[in-house]
């Protein structure tokens, strides 16, 4: 098992190409092709982690929080970036990050505070734009259920809870062979052809084109494929920030509060002004999630919890929802389980272990 192995199982389930742009997930610190000895899952990446890695016999860190998000100039021990990455080096330790990208998915970070929470009926709270396309191809009817078939071993095909929906239509094909031409239907250089075909129409999601058209190429009977990519601007449901969802049962402000605060394992929770109205619908964001608060207010909800408010944008509430701010740290915590979990699904006799490094920053003084 080598660090790129690894890094696949976890691009598998959150592809790099949904984190966002300010972002730097994947692989850190490594050699792609070093035989891994055992995983360290963590939220953040400190030195105290490296040690606890060294201890565990783990050269590889895989990390919720990036180490680096901007261009390291100097490696001169300046700062814990630059120290981290230092002793990573020096140990053989590879660093990976699954940052934003884990954060957009369906099932991702929001997902364990959804199951802490209990919500039910549940869905993003913002779906993220411009990451689906539409594949139209046309094959000779005898071959169609074999492309088809391609298509769908590739990926293509899936709309939320479904898989392999396509849409298909019977026509007629025409071509004309060029001389120097392989045609598998009639002659080079010889008449128009006309063909039964079907048109094939699938969705595609967009880090999956590159497999999906080599699948493509690879079934089709003929040399030369007609097919087109189309992009949309269709939301994506399974891809985006934050999700929504309902308690089994209201509850008061107070009991909500507290059930928050000791499912999520908070030492205190930050909130607006109470409504006296029954907490129902929820909306939840791990990590910095007031970028979200007008797609809460949207979706309905009745309480926000999330973290990273600052002290103005507490005013935007405005008595028309409860921000209940957990912090940082709290709201992403359980994201070390997710991340050992993804893991384990696919590697299940592979040592990965879950560091007991507390890295919170932040400390509290009650």
């Amino acid at each position: 098992m080598t660090v790129k192995d690894i890094s696949q199982i976890l691009e598998s389930f959150a592809p790099l190409a949904y984190q966002e742009s300010y972002d730097n997930c994947g692989l850190q610190v490594g050699d792609p092709v070093m035989e891994v000895t055992g995983v360290l899952v963590t939220l953040d990446v400190t030195e105290a982690v490296l040690d606890e890695a060294v201890k565990g016999n783990c050269n590889m860190v895989v990390a919720h929080h990036p180490v680096i998000f901007s261009g390291l100039k100097k490696l001169a021990g300046r700062n814990y970036t630059e120290r981290v990455v230092m002793k990573a080096i020096k140990l053989d330790i590879a660093i990976y990050a699954c940052h934003t990208n884990l954060d957009n998915m369906r099932y991702g970070v929001n997902a364990r505070i959804v199951e802490k929470l209990g919500l039910q009926n549940t869905a993003i709270l913002s779906m993220k734009m411009d990451t689906l396309c539409k594949l139209y191809t046309f094959a000779p009817k005898e071959a169609a259920d074999k492309v088809r078939d391609a298509l769908f071993a590739a990926g293509a095909g899936d709309i939320g809870k479904y898989r392999e929906c396509s849409f298909n239509t019977q026509g007629t094909g025409t071509f004309r062979a060029d001389p120097d031409a392989k045609p598998v239907i009639g002659k080079a250089g010889g008449d128009r052809e006309r063909v039964d075909e079907v048109k094939i129409e699938v969705l595609v999601q967009k880090h999956k084109e590159v497999g999906v058209m080599r699948a493509l190429f690879e079934s089709h009977p003929y040399e030369e494929v007609a097919f087109e990519f189309v992009n949309l601007s269709n939301p994506n449901q399974e891809i985006g920030a934050g999700l929504v969802g309902t308690l089994k049962h209201p509850m008061d402000e107070q009991t909500f509060l507290r059930m928050v605060k000791d499912q999520m394992q908070a030492g205190c929770v930050r909130h607006t002004s109470l409504r006296n109205k029954d907490i129902s619908r929820v909306a939840v964001c791990g990590g910095s999630g007031s970028f979200l608060l007008s797609d809460a207010i949207a979706a309905g909800a009745d309480a926000f919890v999330t973290a990273d408010f600052k002290y103005h944008q507490f005013f935007d509430a405005d008595d028309r929802i409860v921000i209940a701010d957990i912090g940082h740290y709290e709201s992403e915590q359980f994201t070390k389980e997710l991340l050992r979990d993804i893991l384990k699904k696919k590697i299940p006799n592979f040592a990965i272990l879950l560091s007991n490094t507390s890295t919170n920053p932040v400390k509290y003084f009650c």
